[in-house]
Order: C-alpha cells, then structure tokens, then sequence
C-alpha cells in the first residue's frame, strides 16, 4: 500500500541551508519527484515559503496533518517542524522553495516602521500559514520568476512577495490551537522515530508498549513525553494519519469507503466515519462527492 511518506534510516539534525555565494536568499525548484532526502522530520531557523504548482501530498507541520491534490502555496516560520510535501508532482507540476534568515536584510530594516506588516507575516509564519487561491494567483507568478533573478532586483522582487503575503487577508493558520511548536535537535530526533513508526504500521494496531519501546521509555513516561511535545494524545495523532490517508485514497483511487477504511487501519466502520466527520467536518461519502464535483 502507499506510504504516508518515505523516510531514510537515519537521526534527522538541524538542516543547514546555504545560500549561493553572494546571496541572503535561497530559491530551489524541483519538477520530479522530490528526493527521500527531503522527506523525513526536520526544522531549520530560516522561513520557509513553499509553492506546488500541479501536484498532490501530505502536509505535516507542526501539529497539522492535512491532503491537498493540486496546488498549494505555504509559509513555514523559524524551527517549525516538518516534512517534505509532495508526495508527487503531476505532468509539468514544479515545487519551488524559498528559504531566508527572519534578519536576512538585518535586524535595523526590520525595525522600520514601513516592515510592521512584515514583521506581523513572520509572527504569523510561526503557525504555519497556507494561502488560499486569490492569493496565490496574484503571488505564485512572482515566486517561480525569482529563480531567474539575481542581486538587487532579486532582492527587491522578493520584499514584494512577503509585502503582498503581509497584506493578503485570503489565508488559514495551520496550527491554530497553539500549539506550533519550536523543536530542539532531542525533541526532533525522537518525534521524527514516532512518526516514522506510525508511518510505517498505522494500518495496524500500535500498542503503547511497542511505540514506547522504540524510543526506550515506559509506557506512562512516553504518553506524557508525547502529550508535551505535541499536544495530543498518541492515540489520537494515529487516527489523524489514518483520516489524512483515508482522504487520499477517497481522492485518488476507485476504492469502496467501505475497503478505505480497512486499508487505513480502522477496524471498525462506524468508528472510522465518526472520525472522519470530526476531522473533516463532513462524512466520508459527501468528502467523496465533492471531490468528484471539483475534478468535474
């Protein structure tokens, strides 16, 4: 069955970026499929900002799990933790990344008067911020042009994507119970080993003994370890990554919801449709219906 993510074997560290000589900025295009390098649990101090064009994947940022099966535009804030996005890009589909230092004209600029909205952007950017499609019409053009700009006017063209992010109203914040967290390289480590268990058993039962052993703690010291760092229960972040595969499947395949549901681990229809409609805010048929509708 199709993975939740592929993932390497290997502890996740700070991600290091490294501008082109001469540059405070990095701008990075893919148009195949994103490398595994990209796709496991990881966190850096630069901001982040994100554009699919023609795709489909799984966001996971901080605490939000979420499918999109199209375009997607995101800005990520300093040391908020994620993974890669896009589980693959469609015919002519591209991901360009833009990655910055908060500071990366120097604190003083930041200070003016005239950089409030800006400032006020990257406070937002610490939840995770995804925008919606006005917005990424009018920006979406400007980011891809940056990979052909270079000193000055690259600079200048890109103050004019964050001024016109800062003054776009058309936006949702992805973790908006608070809990977005800032990661340390322990914290990381350990999360990215329970997310790469989950994703690789979710279909199945997890029992807490064996997820508690994975990262050598007791059974009651893991629930409480996993509760600080996330914010939810264990039990409730393996029922997420079963809906957010359930959606992708109800998207992407011909399959019964029925079959679906087995599929993503639920062992039980009506607990898997309670679910689905708490996460969702609809029922798994009306998800489906609607999909159908859109690609219509």
């Amino acid at each position: 069955m199709t993975k939740f993510y592929h993932m390497l074997n290997k502890k996740p560290a700070l991600e290091r970026i490294n501008p082109s000589f001469g540059s405070s900025i990095l701008v990075k295009q893919h148009s195949e499929q994103i490398a595994t390098h990209q796709a496991f649990w990881h966190f850096h101090p630069e901001l982040e900002l994100v554009y699919v064009n023609k795709g489909q994947g799984k966001v996971h940022i901080g605490n939000h799990l979420s499918y999109f099966n199209n375009s997607q535009l995101l800005l990520l804030g300093a040391n908020l933790p994620h993974h890669g996005f896009s589980d693959r890009l469609t015919a002519k589909g591209s991901e360009t990344i833009v990655q910055f230092k908060p500071d990366f004209l120097g604190e003083t600029f930041l200070s003016m008067p005239e950089m409030k909205p800006i400032t006020t952007l990257f406070e937002k950017a610490k939840k995770g911020v995804v925008y919606k499609p006005e917005t990424k019409r009018r920006v979406d053009p400007k980011i891809e042009k940056l990979l052909s700009m270079e000193g000055f006017k690259k600079v200048i063209l890109f103050l004019e994507i964050l001024q016109d992010l800062a003054l776009s109203n058309d936006y949702t914040l992805l973790n908006v119970d608070g809990f977005a967290f800032e990661t340390s390289i322990q914290d990381s480590h350990k999360i990215d080993v329970i997310y790469k268990h989950i994703n690789s058993h979710f279909e199945h039962v997890i029992p807490l003994e064996e997820i508690a052993y994975e990262v050598s703690m007791t059974v009651p010291a893991f629930c409480r370890y996993f509760k600080k760092a996330t914010g939810k229960t264990f039990t409730k972040s393996v029922n997420e990554y079963r809906v957010v595969h359930a959606i992708k499947l109800l998207s992407e395949s011909s399959m019964s919801i029925t079959d679906i549901c087995y599929e993503c681990g639920f062992n039980n229809f009506s607990h898997f449709n309670k679910l689905f409609n708490e996460f969702t805010g609809k029922s798994a048929s009306k998800y489906r219906s609607e999909m159908k509708k859109i690609v219509q």
